[in-house]
């Protein structure tokens, strides 16, 4: 019961960069991060669906997180990064702008999502961590890659 205690007491968690904002998401989902390969372009998909690539044998979607959240698209430059996560039975690539740090967030710094978050659409947003003088928004993932889950890509 005490080490279910003490493990409450921070989250792990992977910070990154979109548009010179932080967001957070559990390292427990994140599988690697890459740098940018080569992908694959799947016609008839959303625009946000990036295509696939072919990561050691395992063909996976890469979704562009700043047209998923409807915000300006920016070329990939040497800091653009692919977060691979896995949820639940399928694995998904984030292109994010940058993948910055791995760190401890207090469980008790986490507050639910503001009314207004600004341009991340709401539903997206789990809540919002205050840790020192830093502002991370946290994701909620499975909301933002549902429609892939549906089979919206295939």
């Amino acid at each position: 019961m005490l080490a279910e205690q003490i493990q409450q007491k921070a989250m792990k968690a992977i910070i990154f960069e979109l548009m010179d904002k932080e967001y957070a998401i559990e390292v427990d989902v994140v599988q690697s991060i890459e740098r940018v390969i080569s992908i694959t372009r799947v016609p008839k998909t959303p625009s946000y669906v990036k295509g696939v690539i072919n990561l050691r044998g395992v063909v996976t979607p890469i979704v562009d997180l700043r047209e998923r959240f409807g915000l300006t698209p920016t070329d990939m430059n040497e800091r653009t990064r692919i977060i691979i996560v896995s949820l639940e039975d399928y694995d998904v690539g984030l292109i994010v702008d940058s993948a910055n740090d791995v760190i401890d967030i207090p469980v008790g710094s986490i507050e639910p999502q503001p009314e207004v978050v600004g341009t991340v659409e709401s539903e997206f947003i789990a809540g919002v961590a205050k840790v020192e003088n830093r502002l991370f928004v946290m994701l909620e993932l499975s909301k933002v890659l549902a429609p892939l889950k549906r089979g919206a890509w295939e």
